[in-house]
């Protein structure tokens, strides 16, 4: 479920072009010019709660969704319900259900798409995305990389092995690349930090939650992670401390990482 602000901040055109992968850069007049503040929508959408199903034959959507604040958006898959793909802020979601470009191409089996945390959106039309689309070589590169990105990002979870350390640490592989080709991480100390609650980490990667504690607890106790506890209530964000090092978890198979079990 969504609520819909009554009309959208001044500062809405601003906010795409400094920190939205799709139009960061873009010059204020061309953006002006194909995409009038009367034609965004803000939106709050709420925690747990479903935003459209994707991949509903015949069916698409009318809009692109950009996240702006906050928020941690997910999608689900049947019948499993494994997490097929997590969106953060400065990203978007809803192209592959979109019927241009890639979109006419990209079909899928059903999947729910939902707000898994209070998420604060910009709805731009279909007709606008199409404009700017034909008119913009660097957004169209833009808009094929995030289906390249999509498909990236569940080649990582294909790589989630029933190896507990693997599993977690082919999630956090797969967001490191994803976030790092969105340019919104690393930091300046080359660190990323992903809002990650336990729940989402299973249902990724197909473990119970249990054992997703203990897997977070050996990768702190080996210093590839810490969990961020400045500004942070819910005790979710993840920051990874050494991608590298993490690779060496990312390509170990059974018995092959010394601290699992965990003692």
């Amino acid at each position: 479920m969504a609520k819909v602000s009554k009309q959208p901040k001044p500062n809405s055109l601003h906010q795409l072009v400094q920190t939205n992968f799709l139009f960061r850069d873009l010059e204020d007049g061309f953006l002006a010019e194909y995409l009038k503040l009367e034609d965004l929508k803000v939106e709050k959408l709420f925690s747990n709660r479903p935003i459209y199903t994707a991949f509903m034959p015949d069916e698409y959507l009318d809009a692109l969704y950009l996240i702006v604040e906050e928020g941690l958006v997910i999608v689900r898959s049947a019948p499993l319900d494994r997490i097929i793909s997590i969106s953060y802020p400065k990203g978007c979601f809803g192209m592959r259900s979109l019927p241009f470009s890639h979109g006419l191409a990209t079909r899928a089996f059903p999947s729910l798409v939902e707000a898994y945390k209070t998420t604060h959106i910009i709805k731009i039309p279909l007709e606008n995305i199409e404009k700017i689309y034909e008119n913009s070589e660097l957004f169209r590169q833009r808009y094929c990389k995030l289906f390249e990105l999509r498909e990236k990002f569940q080649y990582h979870l294909l790589n989630c092995s029933s190896y507990p350390p693997q599993a977690v640490a082919s999630l956090l592989r797969g967001l490191i690349y994803q976030e790092r080709e969105l340019g919104n991480q690393p930091d300046s100390h080359g660190r990323y930090v992903f809002d990650l609650p336990v729940d989402v980490i299973a249902r990724s990667c197909q473990l119970n939650q249990r054992t997703v504690e203990q897997v977070l607890k050996g990768l702190q106790q080996e210093k590839l992670i810490e969990v961020v506890k400045d500004n942070d209530i819910s005790g979710d964000l993840i920051q990874v401390i050494d991608p590298e090092a993490l690779k060496e978890v990312y390509s170990a198979t059974r018995d092959k990482v010394s601290w699992w079990p965990l003692r």
